[in-house]
């Protein structure tokens, strides 16, 4: 018979599952409502009603991020939110690998964009090429390419003649649009004394010389811009990416601590 003596098995870690629980409900409820805006905008396109026009659209719908960064929210969300709760080993188990599959994606895809920068660069060129042909297509696309521009102050891919390439604003003499040889409103250099946005300030504009361009449109092309952005920003995005990779890895302890909490207790 042993008096004043206890000896204490192995125990979960009440710190380490609330953690987890919390931070994982935060990122399911996020991941809700990122399918929920990705569900309405394709409701309100009426995709929902004609699935068969998902693939219509030439160029990339926004709406897929939405949906897919929803989807991966969701997904790791309800598995480490539901797994640390009910101290469930497969559901932990999932969402460590899970969570790693995509560390690891994203490693190999920051190794590769640095060796294959030209690569790169060439698709980035395809890839805006192709939404410019389908910018009347898609609203959110169309937003998507005007805030673009706007931002980066910018106007195609390399230049404005890209718009070229888009049917209502190419300059061709078969092209009966009014915004023939023209660019988008975002294209167009801003008036600090103008409160209401001139939609029609990229009509013509590719008629005249390129020095007269200058005047009312950004002349430079989007991919130059966003390669001078991210140089001007390296440090910021370098240590926006080393964050998130450090709260995958964290992520990943946690998750293997408690499946290994929840096996001893369970071996005892």
């Amino acid at each position: 018979m042993m008096s004043g003596k206890h000896y204490k098995g192995h125990e979960v870690s009440c710190c380490i599952k609330y953690f987890i629980f919390g931070f994982n409900i935060i990122f399911w409820l996020l991941g809700v409502a990122f399918l929920g805006i990705g569900l309405w905008a394709w409701s309100e396109k009426g995709v929902l009603s004609n699935i068969s026009s998902i693939t219509d659209l030439g160029g990339f719908d926004p709406v897929w991020l939405f949906l897919v960064v929803g989807g991966v929210m969701f997904i790791l969300g309800f598995a480490g939110c539901i797994g640390a709760l009910r101290e469930n080993t497969f559901l932990l188990k999932f969402f460590s690998v899970f969570l790693g599959i995509i560390f690891f994606l994203e490693l190999t895809a920051g190794v590769l964009a640095f060796v294959f920068k030209d690569w790169i660069k060439d698709q980035l060129n395809f890839f805006i090429n192709n939404n410019i042909r389908a910018y009347r297509d898609d609203i959110d696309l169309q937003n998507l390419i005007d805030f673009t521009q706007e931002y980066w102050e910018c106007c195609g891919a390399f230049g404005a003649d890209d718009w070229n390439l888009n049917i209502y604003f190419n300059c061709t003499d078969s092209n009966p649009s009014r915004e023939k040889c023209g660019v988008p409103f975002s294209c167009c250099t801003k008036d600090p004394a103008e409160d209401v946005i001139n939609t029609q300030c990229g009509y013509d504009v590719r008629a005249k010389s390129s020095d007269e361009q200058r005047t009312y449109i950004h002349v430079k092309g989007c991919v130059p811009q966003f390669e001078k952005w991210l140089q001007d920003n390296l440090t910021v995005v370098a240590g926006i990416f080393i964050g998130i990779a450090l709260l995958q890895i964290f992520g990943i302890c946690l998750a293997q601590n408690l499946v290994s909490d929840i096996e001893a207790v369970q071996a005892s």
